[in-house]
């Protein structure tokens, strides 16, 4: 008898499971909305995959699916993600586009899905809507097959994709996908009149029922601050785009402004050389923004950073800030 060379075994499982971690990834940040907590997901997961016989895994890639989203679950459910996620003091990790975590986008509901807007909206499912919205949406998997990864019955996966659905539609913001080069042209006219002062301008470029959300300056809020009004926007959006010597020191120097797409949607990220001190996300709904975003948290910041230093950008919109 043929002796199994072992070593050769375990290469052979290692990259089959590497291959399929960028897939594995993308469902963990969907899920987590957090790239840091994916990144531990999908590492657990590999260390599952080690441990078990693999002889006895008769479809890998289903194995692996089941493992991730079940530790995400896990996550999800317990007290300590609760209690960040109903504080206030959270927002989805912000992904530069490119970055593989981002996963499939090849359709409308794969690249809404990864949305941070919807991101955001997944926050108001329970642990198990939120599991069939992603797994059936982002991934196409049938509700046979959902069914067979969260140990629930098919009539199951389908009440909860029905109730996931509902409660986004309820809140989503309707207007479909805006033109690249449309919201790019609104962003600049934001940064523009952001940068010089016309109060009035930035009002106008805002929905009657545009919000703002923030993590402070520097990420230094405790929980998220909120504006709900389109002059109220414009007011805290004015004086956080006026340069001072004081707000310079709080980040490090005089950044550069670049503009991005960030979760698919437009953004201008502040650029110390090759770190970001910060990035602003916008939603564009009928040729309006409907949500501004600032993200200032280092936390959230470095996994974009770390893609950002990877491409070659563009000039800046303003060379210094």
């Amino acid at each position: 008898m043929a002796r199994v060379d072992s070593t050769a075994t375990d290469r052979f499982d290692t990259s089959r499971f590497e291959a399929s971690r960028n897939r594995l990834a993308s469902l963990a940040y969907r899920l987590l909305g957090s790239a840091t907590d994916a990144e531990d997901v999908v590492q657990d997961t590999f260390l599952h995959w080690q441990a078990v016989d693999r002889q006895q895994i008769k479809v890998p890639e289903a194995w692996l699916t089941k493992v991730v989203t079940n530790l995400c679950l896990d996550r999800l459910r317990s007290a300590q993600a609760r209690r960040e996620r109903t504080v206030g003091a959270w927002l989805p990790e912000p992904l530069l586009d490119g970055d593989p975590m981002l996963g499939p986008a090849d359709t409308f509901e794969q690249r809404e899905s990864v949305s941070l807007a919807v991101l955001t909206l997944m926050e108001r499912l329970s642990p198990l809507e939120r599991a069939v919205y992603v797994l059936r949406e982002a991934f196409s998997y049938s509700h046979a097959e959902i069914a067979e990864i969260l140990d629930i019955t098919e009539s199951s996966s389908q009440q909860h994709l029905h109730r996931a659905r509902r409660r986004i539609n309820a809140a989503r913001r309707r207007g479909g996908e805006v033109d690249p080069a449309s919201a790019r042209r609104i962003v600049e006219e934001f940064l523009a009149a952001a940068s010089s002062g016309r109060t009035e301008r930035l009002v106008a470029l805002l929905t009657d029922d545009a919000t703002a959300v923030s993590d402070g300056a520097a990420g230094l809020a405790e929980t998220l601050l909120r504006y709900d009004t389109p002059h109220r926007i414009a007011a805290v959006v004015r004086a956080g785009f006026k340069p001072t010597p004081a707000k310079r020191r709080l980040v490090g120097g005089t950044p550069a402004i670049h503009y991005a797409l960030v979760n698919g949607a437009p953004a201008i990220l502040f650029m110390l050389g090759d770190q970001v001190a910060g990035a602003v996300t916008f939603d564009i709904t009928n040729s309006k923004i409907a949500t501004v975003r600032g993200i200032a948290a280092p936390t959230r910041l470095a996994r974009l950073a770390e893609t950002w230093r990877q491409h070659e950008p563009e000039p800046p919109l303003i060379t210094h800030w």
